[in-house]
């Protein structure tokens, strides 16, 4: 498989947080939610996206790459990765008038609560029906909707205009967001998944884009061929000898040249994308945890049980589930 498909094969939205948004000057929402991923399109209007880092550079700190604030005009995108906090508002200058917590709780800044103080009709939220800005925002919920490794890669906060993208999903979203109808949630999942893929894919196109270390690492001919050997058989007995042999070159050379590019280890790295695939068919299929196993290299359950709680924090039955 191509790497870079892989990567964006990553995102699978179940039940999404989606609205439209409709706001009347002056306006500000503060989103601190802890979404793994956040999709700003902006239909009419003006609106600032603001980073705290943003906020901070604005004191003569400067921010990291990435972090900061952009002004989304019609048909332009953001994309905000969490779990850190951010801001959008009509100016930079205007005070937050609400709060989005996790699992979509509004408040007022002072704590009250806000919940359907600001409903406007199906999965239409704000001020103003007719207000001047009009903002489609679709919201990943889960760390598992997302893969951790197309998350590394991205900056906290990214945003493309349509001289660089031009994705035909526009009409189609603010036509299905307010649609009331049986399985709409569904339409609405695959929908933000075409938006984030088309989007990550015009991101990662760029001339200037700084795309993360591994697929840079796919132009050279050693590293990139152990790259997609890894992509297209993760499960094989794969080690640091058989890649070397492989790719022409000693395990010595090999490990160095790999961790030298892709900035972790041949096994390191294929760990993490054995478990990236266990994670998807935990979340996405019945399978037994042995069938999994098998499925992404694992010995035995136990195997793979151990693996996981080790970078994921919590044992596959738990991951599956959160997720289910």
């Amino acid at each position: 498989m191509d790497p870079l498909a892989g990567l964006l094969d990553g995102p699978r939205a179940r039940g999404a947080f989606m609205i439209r948004a409709c706001f009347e000057p002056p306006w500000c929402v503060r989103i601190e939610d802890r979404a793994p991923l956040s999709v700003m399109l902006m239909v009419r209007g003006e609106a600032w996206i603001m980073t705290d880092a943003g906020e901070r550079s604005e004191m003569g700190v400067p921010p990291a790459e990435g972090w900061g604030r952009v002004l989304l005009r019609p048909g332009d995108l953001a994309i905000a990765r969490g779990p850190d906090p951010y801001t959008c508002a009509d100016d930079p200058e205007t005070e937050p008038q609400a709060l989005i917590l996790p699992g979509a709780e509004c408040r007022y800044p002072d704590g009250r609560s806000l919940n359907g103080v600001m409903d406007l009709g199906v999965r239409t939220w704000g001020d103003r029906l007719d207000g001047s800005a009009v903002m489609l925002i679709g919201t990943y919920l889960w760390h598992g909707e997302v893969g951790g490794r197309l998350l590394d890669a991205l900056p906290p906060l990214l945003s493309l205009t349509p001289d660089v993208w031009d994705c035909p999903l526009t009409p189609l979203l603010m036509e299905e967001i307010v649609r009331d109808e049986p399985g709409q949630e569904v339409v609405l999942d695959r929908l933000l998944d075409l938006l984030v893929i088309a989007a990550l894919r015009a991101w990662f196109a760029r001339p200037e884009a700084a795309a993360p270390a591994w697929y840079r690492a796919l132009a050279d001919p050693v590293v990139g061929r152990v790259v997609r050997l890894l992509h297209d058989d993760p499960a094989h007995p794969w080690t640091v000898a058989s890649l070397a042999a492989k790719s022409g070159v000693s395990r010595a050379a090999l490990a160095r040249r790999f961790t030298g590019l892709v900035g972790e280890a041949p096994m390191t790295y294929l760990t993490g994308r054995r478990l990236a695939l266990a994670a998807d068919r935990l979340r996405d299929t019945d399978d037994t945890l042995e069938s999994i196993a098998r499925q992404v290299g694992y010995g035995s359950a136990f195997a793979l049980s151990s693996a996981f709680k080790r970078v994921y924090g919590v044992s596959p039955q738990e991951y599956r589930t959160r997720t289910a």
